[in-house]
């Protein structure tokens, strides 16, 4: 049950980063920089900002759905890896 919960709040918590990353983070929940990072702006949507100027810029919806794939692919691969799932015998023949 601990597991499921720390993977659940892990996976969440990746989410609520890959959706502040992507344009759609409309929330201003604080004000000037986060963490001290001028780069963190409350208004999100840095993606956009750190592919202007680039090939990419074009397709910035694309880019953050396959990111966002691969890195809750590697966050689920990690956490598997790190504590595995116990196997289940079956006694039913």
């Amino acid at each position: 049950m601990t597991r499921r919960i720390v993977g659940l709040a892990l996976a969440l918590l990746l989410c609520v980063v890959l959706f502040y990353i992507s344009r759609f983070w409309d929330f201003r929940l604080w004000t000037g920089k986060l963490l001290g990072i001028e780069g963190l702006r409350p208004q999100g949507g840095l993606l956009a900002l750190w592919l202007r100027g680039t090939p990419l810029a074009p397709y910035e919806l694309l880019v953050w759905v396959v990111g966002g794939f691969l890195v809750l692919s590697l966050a689920e691969r990690l956490f598997t890896w790190a504590w595995p799932v116990p196997e289940h015998k079956d006694d039913v023949q």
